[in-house]
């Protein structure tokens, strides 16, 4: 009911209108657009990190390789995204030219916290102007620095660590499970079980191994690509 009555009095009109409860009632619906994009799931282990995402790719004329998720921003960084599939193509196009920008000025790999700090410094920009509309994406980054680590940013560009994250569908009771059944000790083998148990679990019937793309970045720091039956396999 208050929400229907910010709208109405338009504070839902511009991303620059605080309503006086605080919000921001266009940052607010974005970030209900993110939890109507498919699910993915980041995991942190103790020797590499995981991405695990669901294509929901349902239509049989669409090739499935197009609508992977997951993508390679340096040899050693990976992202998923959830929500506006358009909105992440412009952002992990910028966190890879500050990837390639960081490689030629400094000869050394960026660290994951940096590209992660600026693409979010970005999305913060969007929710601060006028004549532009929030990113309506949520980005998950893996990668592995000096140890594996995972970032997830928000549409308001905040930014935060995390061991294990969920973004997308039913982000909330992924994030119970992982709650629930992660540990800081499990492998990556572990962990892609846990992963796919989950959704199994949340998908029931609908749940099938071919609709799932995953990422896996070891002490080698090197990015292994799997989708389908080759997930069993990890």
């Amino acid at each position: 009911m208050e929400d229907m009555q910010h709208q109405v009095m338009g504070y839902d009109r511009a991303a620059t209108m605080f309503a006086p409860d605080g919000h921001i009632l266009q940052v607010e619906y974005a970030e209900k657009t993110i939890r109507l994009g498919s699910a993915s799931i980041g995991i942190v282990c103790k020797d590499g990190v995981l991405v695990v995402s669901d294509r929901r790719q349902k239509d049989k004329l669409v090739d499935e390789d197009s609508a992977n998720k997951i993508f390679e921003v340096d040899e050693h960084i990976v992202v998923v995204a959830a929500g506006i599939s358009s909105d992440a193509r412009v952002l992990v196009e910028r966190a890879r030219v500050l990837a390639q920008q960081h490689r030629v000025t400094y000869d050394s790999p960026p660290s994951t916290e940096s590209i992660v700090k600026e693409v979010a410094d970005v999305k913060q920009q969007f929710t601060q102007y006028g004549g532009a509309r929030p990113f309506g994406v949520a980005l998950m980054f893996g990668g592995y620095d000096n140890k594996p680590v995972l970032f997830t940013t928000d549409v308001t560009g905040n930014y935060l660590q995390y061991k294990a994250n969920a973004i997308g569908e039913n982000d909330e009771k992924i994030k119970a499970k992982l709650r629930e059944h992660y540990r800081h000790d499990m492998n990556l083998k572990e962990a892609m079980k846990l992963s796919l148990d989950i959704f199994k679990e949340l998908q029931g019937e609908e749940f099938h191994i071919e609709r799932f793309d995953a990422a896996m970045i070891d002490k080698d720091k090197k990015i292994k690509k799997m989708s389908g039956k080759k997930l069993l396999e990890a």
